[in-house]
């Protein structure tokens, strides 16, 4: 999409202009109904009924009838305005194609009407469109590398890829948007409580959390060792044992990157759990890589659903330096463990009431979940002198 120093597309006649600016913009039938350029049918036959142009339509539930230029215009926004949209959105410039449907037009409508009606500003609009459409590119790219390939192996029945593709696809499109809206739901569910639990305003930007990466020890020797097909497989069962972990003990899964996973937990018990349930989890599968895992507690900025900060920087440093098979974690960490109960601030102090508790002289000592134990110190590059704390399970 290009567009001149106005905002605008340039424009070769007033024709165009003219049947534009009849599209009723509050009538998406309107829009639909109006025949703008060539009307559906009337390209070539022969590239009509290609399989790529059919699951277009079939996915996308429109023909192609407006360039970038006529859609702006029928949504009622700048082409400026829609150009940072739909790059936000992950789309190429087209220039003016005849390549959009009227969805297109309803999506640019919204977007600009939740702006103009004071709901979002305008670079809000921007980042719920590049954070919707880097999530969601993911998830189609995933679906159709993995999913649809495998389901869409030729069969006895003699019928080609191609055209058993169409009628899976058709068979399968309304189930999926339907579950894909409702886990949307549930997570935004799940986030908005975790936001609304924050004690005051500036903690719901900027909370305490704990933030840990896992890490595959030797990856890069491995790229080079095994068939591309079996390096595939080994980061797909990592991402899935790291992803099934840490949703069942409460953390949240930020993001993965291949050889290694980012998470956080609101409370550092959980984290400590999932940490350690990573390294035993991997140790005990032969085909698993050596695991090393580090985490940090403290301020963190969320934006777009990963985060940001010193506590982040400070777990992946932990993780670099972690030996293999274990759990490395930063003071803070250590400290709110203590502070929580879930591992003794001292192990002096925890001895003491073990052996007092023995003898019968005093209360029951306190059972805790985890041990720590302090390491070496050492400088980190960019964060100064670190004292790190091995996490280990009591007894």
């Amino acid at each position: 999409m290009t567009a001149d120093d106005s905002g605008a597309a340039p424009r070769d006649t007033d024709t165009e202009d003219d049947a534009v600016s009849d599209v009723p913009v509050g009538d998406p039938s309107g829009a639909a109904d109006y025949p703008v350029g060539d009307p559906p049918g009337a390209a070539d036959e022969g590239d009509e009924n290609t399989i790529a142009i059919r699951l277009e339509q079939l996915i996308l539930g429109a023909d192609r009838r407006y360039t970038p230029f006529q859609a702006a215009r029928g949504a009622g926004v700048s082409m400026d305005l829609a150009a940072r949209f739909w790059r936000a959105m992950g789309f190429a410039d087209i220039g003016q194609v005849k390549a959009l449907t009227e969805a297109d037009v309803l999506a640019l409508r919204r977007l600009a009407g939740l702006v103009e009606a004071g709901l979002l500003s305008e670079a809000m609009a921007i980042q719920v469109a590049r954070s919707t459409g880097q999530t969601t590119a993911r998830l189609a790219d995933w679906q159709i590398d993995s999913f649809l390939e495998g389901l869409t192996e030729p069969q006895d029945s003699g019928l080609t890829r191609t055209e058993i593709t169409y009628p899976l696809v058709e068979l399968l499109l309304p189930e999926l948007e339907e579950f894909l809206v409702y886990v949307w739901r549930r997570q935004l569910a799940a986030a908005t409580g975790r936001v609304v639990r924050a004690q005051d305003d500036a903690e719901m930007v900027d909370r305490r959390l704990a933030v840990g990466f896992a890490d595959l020890v030797g990856f890069t020797r491995l790229t080079r060792r095994l068939e591309e097909e079996e390096l595939g497989e080994l980061v797909e069962a990592f991402e899935t044992t790291c992803s099934d972990l840490v949703a069942a003990h409460g953390g949240r899964l930020i993001k993965t990157l291949g050889d290694e996973v980012l998470f956080s937990a609101d409370d550092a018990g959980v984290a400590a759990e999932i940490g350690l349930r990573l390294i035993e989890t991997m140790t005990n599968d032969e085909t698993m890589p050596e695991l090393r895992v580090g985490i940090a507690f403290g301020t963190v900025t969320t934006r777009m659903g990963d985060v940001f900060g010193t506590t982040v920087n400070l777990a992946s440093r932990l993780t670099s330096i972690a030996p293999k098979d274990t759990v490395l974690v930063d003071e803070a960490f250590a400290e709110e463990l203590g502070r929580i109960g879930d591992a003794p601030v001292s192990e002096a102090d925890a001895a003491a009431a073990e052996k007092a508790a023995e003898e019968g002289t005093g209360e029951a000592p306190p059972s805790y979940r985890f041990a720590l134990q302090p390491m070496w110190q050492r400088p980190v590059r960019g964060l100064g002198v670190v004292e790190p704390w091995l996490l280990s399970r009591r007894g």
